[in-house]
């Protein structure tokens, strides 16, 4: 199997890349310490085509696949975009978008898709609750059918867009004595009757992506917002999305852990201790060998996820897409922790990128999915259909 990017997909990379150092990178500890969400970076994302770079083009879209949505990730990460617009860049395309385009209506598709597309209007998901985590199926939140609308009453949390989201795919149970075949999806538009936005989180990282609760006080929601059948929605959705979140989703920290492996080279290379360069010694390089050992696995983890969504075989990928999250998620946050070793008492400053690298990278393991969640999905499948 060969990765090798086509013209295309290398021009997209160095565009992107070359767009996240130079207007993203310099703005990035401030906008951090701010937890500021950058509206005008936001909609040059939007004119650059990043948005809608999976989604068909009579929609607003690219129609460049999952595999070169990746290669699009990546190169935001190697160019040092903070990881918090990456993760908005996640929610709405892929968490909000990938939905409403593989199992939405064609009303629904050219109604949101274009503005989600141009970024006019910000996407999430909301499905995590107070008591409903790694749980998904046990959710609490209910959608009750009154004449042509759907009656919403319950909460979210920890949801990514939540702020300054238009519309949200938001999961609810429709008839509860079924468990989890009694779950439906929605898309709610925060214009609705009874929706409400909490107030923006205080993070350990990712502080630039906007993150608040979602309320339901008897949220009407007309039912042509109805997402995939009723009461298979969150069956059919989270098969939908699953090999695309643990794909493009971690895209951008692939390329975060290339950009660390090059920051800590150079920086190996130049620092002097004891009438040498760090780079001499064999501790450090073994450090940087593990570097590049996670990205080389991660990047081909990910590529794969990818490559087997465009060749039609999402469902396939399930075990691959687990694998992936696992890796990716463990190895960013080792790779953080190294770069912070091999530059010292430097890294542990702020000015240095590597201290918010540590801090963004801490959520790998939990949203999306915890790692223990990732081993249970990996032995399930193991124990069904073997190696």
């Amino acid at each position: 199997m060969e990765f090798t990017l086509t013209d295309e997909q290398k021009m997209i990379y160095e565009q992107l890349r070359s767009f996240a150092e130079k207007e993203m990178l310099p703005t990035a500890l401030e906008r951090d310490e701010k937890q500021e969400f950058d509206q005008a970076l936001w909609k040059k994302l939007g004119q650059m085509g990043i948005l809608g770079m999976p989604f068909p083009t009579q929609y607003g879209g690219q129609g460049l696949g999952a595999l070169t949505t990746c290669v699009a990730g990546v190169a935001l990460g190697r160019g040092g975009a903070d990881g918090g617009t990456t993760m908005t860049w996640g929610a709405h395309t892929i968490l909000c978008g990938v939905p409403i385009w593989r199992r939405g209506t064609e009303e629904q598709r050219k109604k949101f898709l274009p503005k989600i597309c141009s970024g006019e209007w910000i996407g999430g998901m909301g499905m995590t609750e107070p008591n409903a985590g790694s749980d998904a199926t046990h959710v609490q939140t209910r959608a009750v059918k009154k004449g042509n609308k759907y009656i919403l009453n319950g909460s979210k949390t920890f949801i990514t867009n939540g702020p300054y989201g238009h519309q949200f795919i938001v999961i609810a149970v429709t008839s509860p004595e079924k468990k989890t075949f009694g779950v439906s999806t929605f898309i709610v538009e925060s214009d609705s009757k009874g929706f409400s936005a909490g107030k923006h989180m205080n993070k350990l990282g990712q502080r630039t992506s906007p993150t608040s609760e979602l309320f339901f006080e008897d949220c009407e929601v007309p039912e042509e917002n109805l997402l995939d059948e009723l009461d298979m929605g969150f069956v059919n959705v989270a098969r939908t999305i699953l090999a695309w979140e643990r794909s493009c989703l971690l895209a951008p920290a692939v390329g975060g852990m290339e950009g660390a492996l090059d920051k800590c080279t150079k920086y190996a290379k130049t620092r002097v201790q004891f009438k040498r360069p760090i780079s001499d010694f064999q501790a450090i390089q073994h450090m940087l060998v593990d570097l590049k050992i996670f990205y080389e696995v991660g990047k081909n983890l990910v590529y794969r996820t990818a490559w087997m969504i465009d060749q039609g075989r999402e469902l396939e990928a399930m075990q691959q897409a687990a694998i992936g999250k696992y890796f990716v998620s463990e190895a960013a946050i080792k790779t953080a922790y190294l770069a912070i070793q091999i530059h010292g008492g430097y890294g542990y400053i702020k000015e240095y990128p590597v201290e918010r690298g540590f801090r963004d990278s801490r959520i790998a393991t939990i949203g999306g999915g915890t790692s223990e969640i990732q081993k249970s999905i990996i032995a399930r499948t193991l124990m069904s259909f073997g190696s």
